[in-house]
């Protein structure tokens, strides 16, 4: 049941994200920083953990997730080191991400070569 969950609430996110590319006139690049301005606001909340654990991958990998991950990294570096934790507190909890990120894209630039269309 876990799996249908997360494929819904996921499939939901995309459905939105694809009516919205239909349907406006926002660019792919506005409706992704708007799917992180959301997640941040939703974690403001204190909606997004519950949904989280709710849908899993469904909703924790979408960028909606990622900007629940910078929100909750921001809310626990201010505890801990306060007004500096605003500036620290969402790369550190993004680090590992970000990391696998570039590192996983330097090696298929390197594996692989460019093709022109």
């Amino acid at each position: 049941m876990d799996f249908l969950w997360a494929f819904l609430i996921g499939g939901l996110f995309c459905a939105v994200g694809q009516v919205l590319i239909d349907y406006t006139k926002l660019t792919p690049a506005r409706i992704l920083v708007s799917y992180v301005v959301a997640g941040v606001v939703i974690s403001a909340f204190g909606w997004y953990k519950s949904l989280a654990e709710f849908a899993g991958a469904g909703a924790t990998v979408p960028l909606t997730g990622f900007g629940h991950l910078l929100a909750e990294g921001i809310r626990k570096s201010v505890d801990e080191k306060g007004f500096l934790g605003i500036f620290t507190g969402g790369m550190s909890s993004a680090a590992g991400g970000i990391t696998a990120a570039l590192l996983f894209g330097l090696l298929a630039a390197l594996i692989f070569k460019p093709k022109d269309k």
